[in-house]
């Protein structure tokens, strides 16, 4: 099996009432399950980021597609592993989306 990062890509707003959190919560719960042993890494949500341009130029908060968080999956292949991808409960804002790219093993 080869491992896949999940990026999650968006700028929302994250839940500020408890019922909300908690149905977030219960939502990445329930495909981590459905995930079961294919997640090697949960990953966590990221805060907001700085990127460094070429020119040396900073742009705050992830410039044109921040990043919001990660997972790492495993998967027989990229096909499968964009198939597992397409229940994540981020998708669920139009606002965000998932990069999917396989981890090429260096050592």
């Amino acid at each position: 099996m080869a491992k896949f990062l999940y990026v999650y890509h968006g700028s929302g707003k994250m839940p500020t009432d408890d019922a909300e959190r908690k149905a977030a919560m219960d939502a990445w719960t329930g495909w981590y399950g459905k995930l079961g042993s294919a997640v090697v890494d949960g990953g966590n949500p990221v805060g907001m980021s700085k990127t460094v341009l070429p020119s040396g130029k900073i742009e705050n908060n992830g410039g044109s597609n921040p990043t919001a968080g990660y997972t790492i999956v495993e998967a027989s292949d990229i096909d499968d592993a964009v198939a597992k991808a397409k229940d994540c409960p981020i998708l669920m804002d139009p606002a965000f989306s998932v990069e999917i790219a396989p981890i090429i093993e260096m050592m």
